[in-house]
Formats: structure tokens, C-alpha cells, sequence
């Protein structure tokens, strides 16, 4: 039998999030979806925001944008949800310093909740996490190439920072060193999380869409891809799903009429037991009231429009499934 193995976007609970959270359930943030979050077998997120009460905010270099929140109730809605991994390689996790930083590691660490991209050294950040779903060994590591400045180095806390570029020798050697370390622990599934270009990009650069396929060239199963705000097509190589950005998935960010960074899908990934990946389910959300939601009708036929056009170009094409969509990878 498959196990659902759920993916999604930014989670930021930082902001306006957080003080809208200090007068609601922990559970509150995840709106109309806990239910489905929940039904997932595993579930990986990007955390995109430290965890802690201490810390500055980072004044080093500029950073317009400062992320935080209260672990008091921030690590229970990770559990109320189910989540099994947080991709820590994102361009917010120092900012507020390394004492915000170590709390965070700390307190996923309390809670079991798995995570990489970040960590006390550079060796620490490149550590891949190693999951035990029902049968199924899943293996997740995460990689950024934003803010050059939150690396981690060898005796310095940060992130995984590479150049997502598949002909840089510095990046084949490290990556290719991780994917050894990961192979080590028999996994099987490997899901690889990078936090990758700019906001607001509407679709991946050549670089990018090079370098995925070299991942999954690699052993990599899965690329799960995030950091432009808003969702990008879905492209399958080799019979292995590249989600270029799965968007953002809750925060309290300004919303851009046009690309409609509040909309998204939870990505629920039908995993064989062999770890094969046979299908992928795409549930339209949407974020109001600073939580995440099962979309409208309206916005669900939004976003099921615009993945399809967006795939268009990978030759990737969608079933309809309720207000959903389902990419089938074949038997």
C-alpha cells in the first residue's frame, strides 16, 4: 500500500502570525487543512522563520525582513500537524542571530521534529535527516543559494549555502559528498529541499531546471523546490518529479494581485513501497486571516489553471480530481 507523503511551501510563522497566534489555538495556523495535513503519512515543510525568543535582529549586512516566532506554541502547531522535517536552508534562519538560530535547532530537536540545511558547522548543515515513515526509510536534504551571509562554514553556525549551478565543481563535490553520506543510511526515498533564486520569479532559469535534472541524475527521487513566493510547473524526468516552487503556503506577506503568492497547493506525494513515486496529488490552499486554507472554488480553479499552463512547458499534464489536480508518473 503507498504511504501520502505530504510537501508544501513557506512556512512562515513569524510577524503577524505569531501575534495573531497569541490568541488562538497553536493548531489555528493550519485553518481548514489540519485535517488533511494530519492525514498525510509524512510531512515535510520549509521553515521559513527562526524559532526562539532570544536574539537580535541581524544587523551585519541589510536585511529588510526580520523572522520569528514563539516556540511555545509554534513547535505544538508543528506537531498538532504531523510534521516529520523542516528544511532549515532558506534565507531566514539567522535573523536573529545565532542565539535565535540555536534555539531553533534546539527545540525541533526537543520535539523529534527531523530537519537539515542548517546547523552549528558546515558539516552539521549538510547532514542529511533520516526519517522512518511506517516501511519506508525517507532521507531529506536541504540546500540554499540565498544570503551568502547565513553560511555555515566549519566552525560557525548557518545554512547549507551551494551555487545552484550542476557545471560548478565546488557544488558537484559537495553535493555529490552528501548524496554519499545519504546513500550510507539506505534510504528509500531521497528528497532533496533547495530554497533557490529570487522572489517572485514566475519560472525557473535554465540553471535551475539543469540542475534538478542532475540532482535526480544523481539518485535524487524528489526535488522540492521553494523561495520565489509563488508556485512553478511541475516538470518529471526519468520518471522523478522536479516541483521547481511549491509557493508559499502561510505567512503574512502582501499579496501581488497578479502572481497570488497566497496561493498554493499542498503537494501529497503517493510513495510505492519500493520508493517509487507513482503519483502526486496537488490540493489547492489559499491564505487568509494569516493561517492557511482549503481554497475557494475561484482560487482553486486559479491555481489549477495556472499549473497547467506552467507545466505546459515541461510536457507535464494533470487530471482533474475534485478541486484538485493528479500527475500521474506511471506504473
Amino acid at each position: 500500500m503507498a504511504l501520502q507523503i505530504g510537501l508544501t511551501g513557506d512556512v512562515m510563522l513569524g510577524r503577524l502570525v505569531n501575534e495573531r497566534q497569541q490568541g488562538r489555538p497553536p493548531a489555528a495556523v493550519w485553518g481548514t487543512l489540519l485535517d488533511r495535513l494530519r492525514s498525510c503519512d509524512g510531512l515535510f515543510i520549509n521553515l521559513e522563520c527562526c524559532l526562539s525568543r532570544r536574539g537580535n535582529p541581524w544587523q551585519r549586512t541589510y536585511r529588510p525582513f526580520h523572522f520569528r516566532a514563539d516556540p511555545d506554541w509554534a513547535i505544538l502547531a508543528l506537531e498538532r500537524a504531523g510534521v516529520d522535517g523542516c528544511a532549515l536552508a532558506n534565507n531566514h534562519v539567522l535573523d536573529f542571530e545565532v542565539e535565535a538560530l540555536l534555539d531553533t535547532l534546539d527545540e525541533l530537536d526537543a520535539a523529534d521534529i527531523a530537519h537539515a540545511g542548517c546547523g552549528r558547522t558546515l558539516d552539521e548543515a549538510l547532514d542529511p535527516a533520516v526519517v522512518t515513515i511506517g516501511d519506508l526509510t525517507i532521507a531529506f536534504v536541504s540546500f540554499t543559494d540565498n544570503v551568502i551571509e547565513y553560511a555555515a562554514d566549519e566552525t560557525s553556525p548557518g545554512t547549507a549555502y551551494i551555487e545552484m549551478d550542476a557545471t560548478n565543481d565546488t557544488t558537484r563535490n559537495t553535493v555529490q559528498e552528501v548524496l554519499e553520506l545519504t546513500r550510507a543510511e539506505s534510504p528509500d526515498l531521497v528528497i532533496t529541499s533547495l530554497h533557490w533564486g529570487p522572489n517572485m520569479a514566475e519560472s525557473p532559469p535554465d540553471s535551475f531546471e539543469q540542475f534538478g535534472r542532475w540532482l535526480l541524475d544523481e539518485g535524487v527521487d524528489v526535488i522540492h523546490g521553494h523561495s520565489a513566493h509563488v508556485f512553478h510547473g511541475i516538470e518529471v524526468h526519468d520518471g522523478k518529479p522536479i516541483l521547481y516552487d511549491t509557493g508559499d503556503f502561510v505567512d503574512d506577506y502582501a499579496i501581488d494581485n497578479h502572481l497570488r503568492n497566497d496561493r498554493s497547493f499542498l503537494f501529497e506525494l503517493s510513495v510505492t513501497g519500493d520508493g517509487r513515486v507513482s503519483e502526486i496529488r496537488l490540493q489547492p490552499t489559499e491564505i487568509c486571516d494569516d493561517a492557511v486554507h482549503e481554497a475557494s472554488p475561484d482560487a482553486a480553479a486559479w491555481s489549477r489553471d495556472r499549473m497547467r499552463s506552467l507545466s505546459d512547458a515541461f510536457g507535464t499534464t494533470f487530471e482533474r480530481d475534485g478541486e484538485g489536480l493528479v500527475l500521474s508518473l506511471g506504473s
